[in-house]
């Protein structure tokens, strides 16, 4: 006899939000991702603080300190000294910082400009769909590395944060594309169809019943915008378009010790080693977020 309190776990149903969940933490490269990440931000925050408030770490990236040997890694400097005697763990936490702050401003930015459009192109269609589309397509053949190098030349006298602005506004048009077609299809369903036959609003429409069936698409663009960010600030700051002194990033302390590679290689494998764990960890992140929100995954095992 059947348990009908306790049914198999093969005859369990389980909510839309529930089968994202369990896909997800099948995923063991999207949880460890997700742990190196923690740690990282972590690391990164609480090392030497941010702002007013104080970190564990006793050394500050602004002072230089007594030399020992040519700087290589010690037990007093556990990422080796620079040229002029700073701890280099603490400037590569404030260049994870500031990384980091930038690569998810820019995927929030992104993220927020490439729905909206994407959302309004294939909602209202026509004009609206042309005009916005066109505008896109002139922002896509315009090669990104270019028009960011331009903009964030510009944004340069205005800190991480103006960088931050102009990279989220060039970084949309990805997803203003993947939300369109999605739009497209789900404006034809039989839900968003009674919603307009009983005079709901458009911004009600999308924003109360589109938008969230296309929250899977929405959520895994944004993922990788961020490690595309992050690459994106990187080879701009390592051409000199990006952070500017006194600013710093993990892409600024690879172009000001790339001369070093070679006689303290310290100084360059540290940051690159922070930015490679931040891409890598967000990308397997989006890889396990994609399959979790993976429709034709319908079956999943207790």
């Amino acid at each position: 006899m059947t348990d009908l309190k306790n049914p198999p776990a093969e005859e369990k149903s389980y909510s839309q939000g529930q089968l994202v969940r369990m896909r997800f933490f099948r995923h063991k490269g999207a949880i460890i991702s997700m742990a190196v990440m923690a740690l990282v931000i972590l690391v990164a925050f609480t090392s030497i603080g941010i702002g007013p408030i104080p970190g564990w770490w006793d050394k500050v990236p602004e002072l230089q300190y007594p030399k020992i040997g040519d700087g290589a890694p010690s037990w007093e400097h556990p990422f080796g000294q620079d040229t002029g005697g700073k701890d280099y763990f603490a400037l590569v936490m404030l260049g994870t910082q500031k990384s980091l702050i930038i690569a998810f401003g820019v995927g929030i930015i992104s993220t927020v400009i490439g729905t909206l459009v994407g959302a309004l192109a294939g909602y209202f269609r026509g004009w609206v769909e042309a005009v916005l589309m066109r505008m896109t397509d002139l922002l896509l053949v315009i090669p990104l590395l270019v028009l960011a190098a331009v903009l964030g030349k510009m944004a340069s006298s205005w800190g991480i944060w103006g960088l931050t602005l102009m990279l989220g506004l060039v970084t949309w048009t990805g997803l203003a594309r993947l939300v369109r077609g999605e739009v497209l299809s789900l404006r034809e369903r039989e839900f968003v169809v009674a919603a307009y036959a009983v005079g709901t609003s458009s911004s009600r429409t999308i924003f109360k019943h589109i938008l969230p069936n296309a929250i899977g698409t929405i959520i895994v663009s944004a993922t990788l915008a961020i490690s595309a960010a992050i690459l994106l600030e990187t080879a701009l700051s390592f051409l000199g378009y990006g952070v500017q002194a006194p600013d710093t990033s993990l892409g600024l302390l690879i172009q000001q010790y790339q001369t070093a590679f070679t006689t303290r290689p310290w100084l360059f494998w540290w940051p690159g080693l922070m930015i490679l764990a931040i891409a890598l960890s967000v990308n397997f992140i989006g890889d396990g977020l994609r399959d979790a929100f993976d429709p034709r995954q319908n079956r999943t095992k207790a």
